[in-house]
């Protein structure tokens, strides 16, 4: 049995994970993903990412747990999923001709050695002008209500942008797999070789 273990139930972080062609199981990890009174962006990606993690520990204590999760960041605030098409639609009416930034929390913890790490990763992204029927068709189409930014990178969302900066472009999908095969580097899992041991993780 695989050792390794996402903790989300997005099918897209899944077929991100697939391409590494590790052994892994999932599980839906339940937590409150609102913000607290004075967290910032990096603070909030890295504690609702190791929450992920966290919630599932208890029922994997001899594996490598993954957990993220993503944030839009635009003007001064801080952008979870839409949730429905209205909301969906004043996102991205806002984000119409702006730059919007993507941030990633990402932890691994290590149930057998009782260690985790937790990093994140940002992109960013140059909307179209987009005309509020280009929006309407696009929300109708993709229904982007649990993806932060309102839009689906891996559907139509390609469509709604000028261009990009950033290390990874994964990160806009919710799991940045370069700074993930660093970790799971460090805790003994080569994706080109396989499981290679526990590793010196922290």
């Amino acid at each position: 049995m695989s050792r390794l273990v996402l903790a989300s139930s997005s099918r897209y972080r899944r077929q991100l994970l697939d391409r590494l062609e590790i052994p892994y199981q999932w599980a839906a990890p339940e937590i409150d993903e609102s913000r607290r009174e004075g967290e910032d962006a990096a603070t909030l990606a890295h504690r609702l990412a190791l929450s992920k993690a966290q919630a599932i520990a208890a029922d994997y204590t001899d594996h490598l747990i993954i957990g993220a999760d993503q944030l839009a960041l635009f003007e001064d605030d801080i952008l979870g999923k839409p949730g429905d098409f209205g909301t969906a639609c004043a996102n991205l009416r806002r984000f119409s001709g702006q730059q919007v930034s993507f941030m990633t929390g990402l932890a691994l913890i290590d149930t057998r050695a009782g260690r985790h790490r937790v990093v994140h990763e940002t992109y960013h992204v140059w909307f179209r002008k987009l005309s509020d029927e280009e929006i309407e068709d696009y929300v109708s189409h993709d229904q982007p209500y649990d993806s932060s930014g309102s839009f689906r990178m891996e559907g139509l969302g390609i469509a709604l942008f000028e261009r990009f900066e950033g290390d990874d472009p994964n990160t806009l999908i919710g799991l940045p797999l370069i700074k993930l095969c660093e970790l799971l580097r460090e805790a003994g899992v080569n994706p080109l070789r396989g499981y290679q041991g526990n590793g010196q993780g922290s």
